[in-house]
């Protein structure tokens, strides 16, 4: 299909090795110091105290002689070679001279810490301009400004300023890509539950390295299994989708967290990263067409991530709820059912061993409520809570603790990591007490990672089911073509139709009068009824100026409603160049339907379908997808809405011609396709969809370009 294709915000074109930036063998701290609580002093301490670094650092610094026992040098320049990764702790004034300098000594990547840039304003992106130049014309790859820096846990490695580097160093499967270091640190505290993160970056402002290089990074690291993300922005969005689909094509799941999705959120994105948020709606449908698992905050970031680390969904997952309390077990099946989640149904074989070493009352049909002996004969917990995990028709086990019973639900939460160690069902503890005691810890030791509620749980569940639903259509990747900036054209409508319809999206039969006379020999030739429109590229919404007429049956018709037009337009609208009056078959009744492109800034052209007419804009019930549609994907764009029910027929309705529709929808997204670098706006509203077998129909065309378009397929 379409080429991945933007170019990286430096214009740096291809996949980097980032392989001696998160494992260097030689770093060069450019401000180091020895002053207690300064960032070159902290700096310094993570390198070489808290890191199992091996390799050589240089330390740069104009005021010192020696720093750590080490010899200090005026300048990079000074260095016997040339550093793999430099680290710049030098104010914001500095920052441009030392990248030079930098680039002169051929240094790989230089991390820049230093804010002040392109979240500052017009004076900062300049800066941060010049920054990418620099990059461009040595082969340097710059990551940040404005970044924490970047944490290989899984080597225990630190090329960062926070004081936090040496508390926070629990190694695990997870790659984390952040945009902003305090929400990032918040993932990787997440450690005190179980949580494991192998490598963090967070990229800052991504003058040149984006999360989009760190995502194909991790999808090629072995030790990495799963992938979250938060971002503020996407820089190049094409790049991003590229990457995502990437690590789904190595088995890698990427969650992520977008903010800036509201128009608060938005102006705060501005001020902090001065990175461009992109429409909420639109991100969100390309996240889910790319296999992004999208959450909304950052306790789903990390429950889902921890969950996607544990095991890999199938899609097919049925959950068995288990506790000791009865309202807790109640409320974990409501959430599994408000989630849209269903519960297992246990086999006999099961239901025979859970009531045979339960108690009488307990209820041990799915959800189990095992009472609370369970807290004094751990045995028996043991035994039905193994029963349950191994039922053939469970695909996790919900568990929630309402309540800390110290040494009691300590010895519950040991059992339940034994039963977890022999069983490769997932248990997902709910740990909902505000006291974390004993039994808390051993969840944790046990690798069983506890969530903190029922929502926040079974929103994780349904994030990790939903994505084992999701299939990668192989070879897929966005258009990812840029405008061409030429001059914008409105065409007419009879133009805009010509050109689909050559397409192959079906029109009606129609012809272009400037008569009366001319009118009404176009009428006989396409057949009654006919509807007539107003030729006009400045007026899109022709019935406002008394542009429309329809159902006309005859000539007489026809002559009168042309001459109304031709009078009532011009009054309405005198600044309207009226090129004729466009004659049309009338349709057949039908569901009318919109089909929309535009082309997002940050992802390029998103094709959005819905119901027609005025109710799209009442409703909102609208699906969206990045060009190109594979015949599937258009399917699922059709499928997605809740008016798509009305396609298929309700209550006894007769269904539309579906696979027509989605006929027309490859047909225009082959179109745009054929002319991505020029189609700005494409807008069919209506399509009749016609009865089953009937077809369907583009009653109405906009199509706005910036230059020509190619006549035929």
């Amino acid at each position: 299909m379409g080429a991945a294709g933007s170019e990286a915000a430096t214009g740096l074109v291809g996949r980097v090795d980032l392989s001696r930036l998160v494992n260097p063998s030689s770093v060069a701290i450019i401000g180091a110091s020895d002053r207690p609580g300064s960032l070159g002093s902290r700096t310094v301490a993570n390198l070489l105290d808290h890191s199992d670094f091996t390799g050589t650092a240089y330390l740069i610094s104009r005021s010192k002689k020696t720093i750590h026992d080490l010899p200090c040098y005026q300048s990079v320049l000074d260095l016997p070679e040339s550093p793999d990764v430099a680290l710049l702790v030098v104010p914001a004034a500095q920052t441009l001279s030392v990248l030079r300098e930098c680039a002169l000594k051929g240094t790989r990547f230089a991390i820049v810490f230093t804010s002040g840039f392109g979240e500052m304003g017009e004076e900062g992106k300049r800066a941060e301009a010049e920054m990418a130049q620099i990059g461009r014309e040595s082969g340097m790859r710059i990551y940040g400004p404005n970044s924490p820096g970047l944490c290989n846990l899984n080597r225990r490695l630190g090329l960062m300023f926070s004081p936090s580097f040496h508390l926070d160093q629990f190694a695990g499967p997870i790659g984390l890509a952040t945009q902003g270091g305090g929400i990032g640190r918040c993932f990787l505290q997440a450690m005190e539950r179980g949580v494991g993160v192998g490598l963090w970056a967070s990229t800052g402002n991504e003058v040149d390295l984006t999360v989009a290089d760190f995502i194909r990074h991790y999808a090629d690291d072995d030790a990495i299994t799963v992938i979250a993300s938060t971002m503020e922005g996407v820089k190049d969005g094409p790049a991003f989708v590229d990457a995502a689909l990437y690590a789904a094509e190595r088995g890698k799941p990427v969650i992520a967290l977008k903010v800036g999705r509201s128009d608060y959120g938005a102006r705060a994105v501005a001020s902090h990263t001065g990175s461009l948020s992109g429409a909420a709606e639109v991100n969100s449908a390309v996240f889910r067409q790319a296999g992004v698992v999208e959450v909304d905050d950052m306790d789903e970031l990390i429950d889902t991530a921890a969950l996607f680390a544990r095991k890999r969904p199938t899609g097919r997952e049925r959950i068995a709820v288990y506790g000791f309390s009865g309202g807790g077990c109640a409320l974990g099946a409501d959430a599994v059912g408000n989630a849209g989640l269903e519960l297992a149904e246990f086999s006999d074989k099961t239901l025979a061993r859970v009531r045979e070493v339960l108690p009488d009352y307990a209820a041990v049909a799915n959800p189990v409520d095992a009472t609370s002996d369970i807290l004094t004969r751990t045995e028996i917990g043991y035994e039905s809570l193994r029963a349950v995990a191994d039922d053939p028709d469970v695909g996790l086990v919900l568990y929630p603790f309402p309540c800390d019973y110290e040494e009691l639900t300590e010895a519950i939460g040991a059992s339940i990591a034994q039963v977890q160690r022999e069983t490769e069902t997932p248990i997902l503890p709910v740990w909902m007490s505000d006291r974390l005691g004993p039994g808390y810890d051993e969840l944790v030791k046990g690798g069983l990672v506890p969530v903190r509620s029922v929502r926040n749980g079974t929103a994780a569940l349904r994030r990790w089911v939903e994505r084992g639903r999701w299939t990668h259509q192989e070879g897929w990747r966005p258009l990812g073509v840029a405008s061409s900036g030429g001059e914008r054209i409105v065409h007419t409508e009879p133009t805009a139709k010509e050109l689909l319809g050559r397409h192959g999206v079906p029109v009606p039969a129609s012809g272009v009068a400037t008569t009366a006379d001319e009118a009404v020999a176009v009428a006989e030739r396409v057949g009654y009824p006919v509807v007539l429109k107003v030729v006009s590229a400045q007026i899109t919404h022709k019935s406002d100026v008394g542009g429309v007429a329809v159902g006309l049956a005859d000539a007489g018709q026809v002559r009168a409603a042309y001459h109304r037009i031709r009078e009532a337009v011009p009054a309405a609208r005198p600044d309207a160049e009226v090129g004729g009056v466009l004659v049309e078959a009338m349709a057949s009744a039908g569901l009318d339907v919109l089909v929309g492109v535009s082309r997002d800034p940050v992802f390029g052209q998103v094709v959005t379908f819905g119901l027609g007419g005025v109710l799209v804009e009442l409703f909102g019930d609208v699906s969206r997808r990045l060009l190109p549609l594979t015949p599937d994907q258009a399917r699922a764009l059709v499928d997605e809405p809740r008016c798509a029910a009305l396609l298929h027929g309700v209550r006894g309705g007769e269904p539309g011609d579906v696979d027509a529709l989605v006929d027309l929808l490859v047909n225009v997204s082959r179109f745009v396709e054929a002319n991505a670098a020029v189609v700005d706006e494409l807008e069919l509203n209506p399509v009749r969809v016609l009865p089953a077998g009937q077809g369907v129909v583009a009653l109405d065309a906009v199509l706005v370009t910036a230059g020509s378009v190619e006549a035929t397929q």
